[in-house]
């Protein structure tokens, strides 16, 4: 056990996540998920599904070790596929599941998985381009070859170390290639039990789960945080707000993006009876505007809990339970979490008040990027600090503001989209002699994935978002195309990004 994961076991005798997952499970008759499909699982029955699941995939040869890719659709099956993952040593690493086969293929090829799982409609497709993997497929309702010849034998845990990984989850670079973040059990455990300390989390809440379980939010915050509270969770495959509301009168709590909010706000029902019986509502994944959490406490009497986090190091700082939650800052640290601003030019520290790089340091800090310690290398410092690449401050009071980011990073509907991969699709095309993807305010994502086009052509707008739909995935495609004769540069000849999120800043305002 490292040093650094010491202060969050203590006082527990488990080794791992899987003796962990152990502990708060088996034997626990407790109901643990509702799912919208009808199927109830308790803790223990939770945990047998994980073994049978575990004993399924050695059963096809993978080992302590080897990479378990998955892309599937929201199910229970697909979170106990990560817990089965933990108890037989694996690694798991989850894909969106709007990625195309051709995006896909990347992923394939860098991580090597002994085994992909995806859904049955795409086993021909992604046989194409699964390589040297063995394919399962699994389906939203339990079905496929996964759920297979398993029988009713469960494996053995595996003496994982908290040290070890047990997830990769990429997370594209501003060059457009995909960097995989390694999780150890050790920085999974002790972000889960922070946030269960934090946000006041018990065996008697109840979650409303709607997140997609491919990312950390919903696959690794919610889950986990639930998990070893003891608390149930309302799992439903996809957020739909008429549904939401009638969840509510059940419920204590509900974890989202800030689009969740937005559109909830668009309800007429959405008053403060409505939501007398929820707790908290936390929300993550990307900026939530002021005006969402000022016109959402006016209307519901709840103060939206708004917090920070990453994929290399999940939640690093969080609005306080207790105490004001307040707009347009992301909280304080979380329990031995540290975080401070420094110069991005020459790495020294600054004071509170001034905006610079954001740095973090912790027992959540993922352990580096997968093959490729050069990128670690270069993100981390000699005393431990992880430089997040995003830009704010420390304000009088202690709250971290998040003011911008050191690299063109959109994030869109809580899903990172960076500009490159899409500006290379867009500048092949005949006709168009460069582009600039930006990230423009929008009410309802966030930021609206925007491409402008320099072209002496007329570019069909329609056209080329249909053929970007093609090679994309639904969330990285251009909301818009604006057509210009030229991109504006600086006197070095670099394209002005910041003056074109200037220029067309109210797009998307009406």
């Amino acid at each position: 056990m490292s040093e650094k994961t010491t202060l969050w076991n203590a006082a527990l005798a488990e080794r791992n996540l899987a003796e962990l997952f152990a502990a708060r499970c088996a034997g626990n008759a407790a109901p643990f998920l509702h799912c919208d499909d009808g199927r109830d699982f308790s803790f223990s029955a939770f945990h047998e599904l994980a073994g049978q699941l575990a004993h399924r995939l050695m059963a096809e040869g993978a080992k302590p070790g080897d990479r378990i890719a998955v892309q599937v659709e929201k199910s229970p099956e697909a979170i106990a596929l990560f817990w089965a993952c933990v108890r037989a040593g694996l690694v798991f690493l989850p894909l969106n599941t709007a990625y195309t086969a051709s995006e896909v293929s990347y992923f394939l090829s860098d991580a090597e998985p002994a085994i992909f799982v995806t859904t049955p409609e795409r086993e021909a497709e992604m046989a194409k381009v699964a390589g040297a993997s063995s394919i399962l497929t699994l389906d939203d309702a339990g079905g496929g070859s996964l759920m297979n010849r398993w029988g009713s034998q469960i494996a053995v845990d595996h003496p994982s170390s908290w040290d070890d990984i047990a997830a990769i989850l990429y997370t594209s670079g501003t060059t457009g290639r995909s960097k995989g973040a390694m999780l150890s059990h050790g920085n999974l455990a002790s972000n889960a039990l922070a946030l269960v300390d934090q946000w006041r989390f018990t065996g008697k809440d109840v979650l409303i789960h709607a997140l997609p379980v491919y990312h950390t939010h919903g696959l690794f915050t919610a889950t986990n945080t639930l998990l070893l509270s003891g608390g149930q969770i309302l799992f439903r495959r996809k957020f739909n707000a008429d549904e939401v509301m009638a969840l509510m009168p059940e419920a204590t709590s509900m974890m989202g993006v800030p689009t969740f909010y937005t559109r909830l706000l668009q309800h007429p029902r959405l008053r403060r009876e409505a939501t007398a019986h929820m707790r908290v509502f936390i929300s993550g994944s990307a900026p939530l505007l002021a005006e969402t959490h000022k016109e959402f406490e006016t209307r519901t009497g709840h103060a939206i809990l708004e917090r920070y986090g990453m994929t290399e190091t999940s939640m690093n700082t969080s609005n306080p339970y207790e105490g004001e939650r307040r707009a347009g800052t992301v909280g304080f640290p979380l329990p031995h979490i540290e975080i401070r601003i420094t110069d991005p030019g020459t790495g020294r520290s600054l004071p509170n008040g001034s905006d610079g790089m954001i740095e973090v340091r912790g027992p959540n800090l993922f352990k580096g990027y997968w093959r490729n310690p050069e990128k670690t290398a270069e993100d981390m410092r000699a005393d431990g600090f992880f430089i997040t690449g995003d830009l704010g401050h420390i304000d009088e009071d202690g709250y971290l503001v998040i003011s911008g980011r050191a690299k063109d990073l959109i994030i869109t509907g809580g899903f990172n989209v960076y500009p490159k991969e899409i500006e290379d699709l867009i500048d092949v095309r005949v006709g168009i002699v460069e582009s600039a993807v930006i990230g423009l305010p929008h009410a309802d994502f966030g930021e609206a994935v925007t491409a402008v086009v320099a072209s002496a052509d007329s570019i069909d707008e329609a056209t080329l978002i249909a053929e970007l739909r093609k090679e994309l995935a639904g969330f990285k495609v251009p909301k818009r195309v604006i057509v210009v004769p030229e991109l504006p540069r600086n006197a070095m000849g670099k394209v002005q990004k910041a003056e074109l999120r200037k220029r067309y800043a109210d797009l998307y305002s009406a």
